[in-house]
């Protein structure tokens, strides 16, 4: 995470992230993060809104969802069973982003065992959004992002190193793309 969020812009795209880790190492993780990146990085907290230059962090031991409310996107932060061992689970975090946001998002499956993730993302897929895992030669284990590619969850297999540029690249043509499909705001007097 360091190697892809230090990479992004002080102005970077709103971005959440699960990793899997236990109550109260999140939020030091979330600093520590913060210390390293241009960008805003903290433990998510319920009802935050997701702005650019804000990155949240899943709190251990709960669950983060991505919500719309009216034309905003935001996260709730909740409770619950944990999901196939998992609490937060990368695949809530992903299937609430798949009906939220469609094909207005962009998932990246990283490094990690078992198989966290793969069902979310390939629901994300499902619905236009751009989905990437990491490649196996850059992941300490390619336990998530390889299975996320063989059930057909993955647009782009991008090392690591490249991830951040992808990224980058994809929200600027989005924000190109959507800029034009707007019709100019009437004049002011």
């Amino acid at each position: 995470l360091e190697e892809i969020l230090s990479r992004f812009p002080a102005d970077g795209p709103a971005t959440v992230i699960v990793q899997h880790m236990p109550v109260d190492f999140t939020a030091a993780f979330a600093k520590r993060l913060n210390t390293l990146c241009a960008m805003h990085v903290r433990e998510a907290v319920d009802g935050d809104p997701l702005v650019n230059g804000l990155v949240l962090v899943a709190p251990g031991g709960k669950h983060l969802r991505v919500i719309k409310n009216g034309g905003h996107y935001g996260v709730r932060v909740e409770d619950g069973d944990p999901v196939r061992f998992h609490k937060p689970s990368v695949d809530v975090l992903f299937q609430s982003v798949a009906r939220a946001a469609g094909a207005n998002s962009m998932g990246v499956i990283l490094t990690g065992m078992g198989d966290d993730g793969a069902r979310g993302l390939l629901a994300m897929r499902q619905v236009g959004a751009q989905t990437v895992g990491q490649a196996e030669a850059t992941s300490v284990v390619f336990g998530m992002p390889k299975v996320a590619d063989e059930m057909g969850a993955v647009e782009m297999v991008v090392p690591l190193e490249r991830i951040a540029d992808a990224a980058l690249t994809w929200t600027r043509a989005f924000s190109r793309k959507m800029q034009a499909v707007r019709p100019p705001l009437p004049p002011t007097h």
